[in-house]
C-alpha cells in the first residue's frame, strides 16, 4: 500500500466513492455523494496530475486529462507542468490550475510546491517511475494511480509497455483504475486571434533533440518546391532556435515577414497553426499541435517510430518513415531520418487532401 494512499479495494471503487464503501461499509460520505463529486458544503477536493514536460506531451496527454476531468467533475484539477504551458493547459478545457514544475532534460523535478492538505487524487502522467511515483508518493495521497514498477511494488498499477503509442498509454492507465478514456479526445478549440499568415505553409526545423533534426538545407529545398506551387511559405522556431531559423531564412531566401522566429506566444503559434496551409516538421511539439487542430501535416520521423509518437489515421497527416529506430538523444540527425528526401516530403504535401479542417 502506498504511504498515505487508498487501499487496493479503494482504488478499485468509482471515482470519488470512499473507500470503505468500496468494501461494503455503510458511510455517510458514501451515501451522500455522486463518483467524482464532494459532498455538499464540503471544501473542494483537488487532484494532481504529474506531466511535467514539453509541448507535444502535453498535447498527447489531452485525451487522459479530459477523461479525469469527466471522472471528477467536482474537484480542482491541478496539473504539474511547466510555466509556460499554462495557456496549453487552460485550451485543453479540463485544467483548472497549473502548478510550475520542469526539470532539465525532461527529468523528474525534484520537488513540487505543493501547499495544503495532500491531494486526494494523485495521477502519474509522466513517466514508469520510480522517482516520478516517489515524488507523488511524497504528497501522501489518498488515491495514486500509476504503472506498476518493481522498484516501487507498493503501487498496484498495470504493467509499463515501452512500444505503446503515447496517446494509447496514459488512456490505458486510467481504464485499469475504471476511467473510460478516449485516445481520440485531442482536438483543442479554435483560437480566438487572427493568424498572422492565413493559408502559409509552416516550417519548423527545430526538434528537441539534433537526432530529431533534418537538414536545413533540405528544408531549404521543400521551401523552394512549395513557392514554386504559388504558396507562401514561413518560418517558426523555438526561443533558442534562433540560429537555426536565420540559416533556414537565408538558404531559402524568405523576407523577414515570413520568419516567426524566437518561440512565438502560444496564442499566435496557435492561430498560425489552425489556419496554415499545412505544417511541416520533425517529431516535435509543433506536429502535435497541427493534430490537435486538424490542420494537414507533413511530420518526419527518425529516430522514434510514428507508432509511439505520430499522428492518428487521418488523410490530413503523413508521417514519413523509413527506420530502423536509433537513439532519440543523438547528437547527429538520425541515419533513418536522412533517408527522407525533400521530393518525399513535396510528394506527401501534394497528396494532402484539398479540406484543411473537419
Amino acid at each position: 500500500m502506498v504511504p498515505g494512499a487508498a487501499s487496493h479495494a479503494a482504488r478499485d471503487a468509482a471515482p470519488g466513492m470512499a473507500p470503505d464503501a468500496a468494501r461494503g461499509t455503510a458511510t455517510t460520505t458514501a451515501t451522500a455523494t455522486t463518483p467524482g463529486v464532494p459532498p455538499a458544503g464540503t471544501p473542494r477536493p483537488r487532484l494532481l496530475v504529474l506531466r511535467a514536460l514539453g509541448l507535444g506531451d502535453l498535447l498527447a496527454g489531452v485525451p487522459a486529462l479530459r477523461a479525469l476531468r469527466r471522472a471528477y467533475p467536482g474537484y480542482e484539477l491541478v496539473l504539474a507542468a511547466p510555466a509556460e504551458l499554462e495557456p496549453v493547459a487552460a485550451a485543453t478545457g479540463a485544467v483548472d490550475r497549473l502548478l510550475p514544475a520542469a526539470a532539465p532534460g525532461r527529468a523528474v523535478p525534484r520537488s513540487l510546491d505543493w501547499t495544503g492538505p495532500p491531494p486526494e487524487v494523485a495521477v502519474d502522467l509522466h513517466g514508469n517511475g520510480p522517482p516520478s511515483h516517489r515524488l507523488l508518493m511524497e504528497l501522501r495521497p489518498l488515491k495514486l494511480l500509476a504503472f506498476a514498477h518493481p522498484d516501487t511494488p507498493e503501487i498496484d498499477g498495470p504493467p509499463w509497455y515501452a512500444e505503446e503509442h503515447e496517446r494509447d498509454r496514459w488512456c490505458r492507465l486510467l481504464q485499469a483504475y475504471g476511467i473510460a478514456a478516449d485516445p481520440g479526445d485531442l482536438l483543442l478549440p479554435r483560437p480566438d486571434s487572427a493568424s498572422p499568415a492565413p493559408g502559409a505553409a509552416v516550417l519548423h526545423p527545430g526538434a528537441g533533440s539534433p537526432a530529431r533534426c533534418w537538414p536545413v538545407e533540405r528544408y531549404a529545398a521543400v521551401a523552394a518546391g512549395l513557392r514554386a506551387r504559388g504558396l507562401r511559405v514561413v518560418v517558426t522556431g523555438g526561443a533558442d532556435e534562433g540560429d537555426l531559423v536565420a540559416r533556414l531564412v537565408k538558404q531559402a531566401g524568405l523576407p523577414d515577414t515570413d520568419v516567426f522566429g524566437g518561440g512565438l506566444p502560444f496564442g499566435r503559434l496557435s492561430a498560425l497553426v489552425a489556419d496554415a496551409h499545412a505544417v511541416i516538421s520533425g517529431d516535435t511539439g509543433i506536429a502535435h499541435l497541427a493534430v490537435a487542430h486538424a490542420t494537414r501535416s507533413v511530420t518526419l520521423f527518425g529516430p522514434v517510430a510514428p507508432s509511439r509518437w505520430g499522428p492518428p489515421p487521418d488523410p490530413r497527416h503523413r508521417a514519413l518513415w523509413y527506420g530502423p529506430e536509433g537513439d532519440p538523444h543523438g547528437r547527429r540527425p538520425d541515419p533513418a531520418l536522412l533517408r527522407i528526401t525533400p521530393d518525399d516530403v513535396l510528394r506527401a504535401v501534394d497528396e494532402l487532401p484539398a479540406i484543411r479542417h473537419p
